[in-house]
């Protein structure tokens, strides 16, 4: 039985922000919520402003991949249960919220140091805003409108 689009974001929500507390899976939400509500660019015209083509979109999130490189990724959305709290930062998301810090943050990262990037992805289309926990987050550029 396909999973509905809202327990396809919990399980989002687990695997990609689990670690970084309330705040981080709330601004993890947020980014892909606003994905869903941009008017313009790649998340517009592939997402189509629906929550499950922006989840399963090719090479957004490493969670949606059952493979990384050729080995196999353990940790995805088809082998994690989402908990409670993952529901409910899914629903506070579905109802609106949003994380007060991101604005209109479109990427997010891990870079696995203390300095964030100040351009993510690497082509330009995002610029560093703001860093929550072990995650740098991302608003376009004039570049992403053209995507």
């Amino acid at each position: 039985m396909p999973m509905s689009a809202r327990e396809m974001f919990a399980r989002m929500i687990r695997c990609e922000a689990e670690g970084e507390g309330l705040e981080g899976m709330q601004a993890v939400a947020t980014v892909i919520m606003n994905r869903v509500h941009v008017a313009y660019g790649e998340y517009l015209r592939l997402g189509q402003g629906d929550l499950r083509k922006v989840l399963s979109q090719m090479c957004q999130f490493t969670c949606y991949k059952t493979s990384i490189g050729g080995q196999p990724n353990t940790q995805n959305i088809w082998s994690m249960t989402p908990e409670e709290i993952h529901y409910q930062v899914a629903d506070w998301a579905l109802a609106g919220n949003v994380h007060a810090l991101l604005g209109e943050s479109l990427w997010y990262m891990n870079p696995f140091r203390p300095e964030c990037p100040p351009r993510f992805p690497y082509n330009g289309t995002g610029y560093w805003h703001h860093r929550v926990r072990e995650h740098c987050y991302f608003n376009p550029t004039s570049l992403y409108a053209q995507t």
